[in-house]
């Protein structure tokens, strides 16, 4: 059940818990005023951690393609694995 925030005539707030279908009327706990719902601040966000990015969460198949993008990537994702490069330079 989520908790609701009331505001009576007189400006005072508080909050109620209660079901989504309730839909009794409310009465301020301190005055006795009538009370009405008001729209609440919604969720907090906690973030802990070095960081979080839009990349963190990204799909296998986004992040195999943005890999082929790179400069000097082969195709299939991978890079390396073939013959390198020959040296510059004299012999040994």
């Amino acid at each position: 059940m989520p908790t609701y925030d009331y505001r009576c005539e007189k400006n005072h707030t508080f909050e109620v818990f209660h079901g989504i279908k309730d839909d009794s009327p409310r009465t301020c706990p301190r005055c006795g005023a009538a009370a009405k719902r008001v729209p609440a601040g919604g969720g907090g966000f906690l973030f802990k951690g070095s960081g979080f990015y839009i990349t963190d969460y990204r799909s296998k198949n986004y992040k195999e393609r943005a890999k082929a993008d790179k400069p000097g990537a082969t195709p299939g994702g991978s890079s390396g694995g073939g013959t390198p490069p020959p040296a510059s330079g004299g012999k040994d």
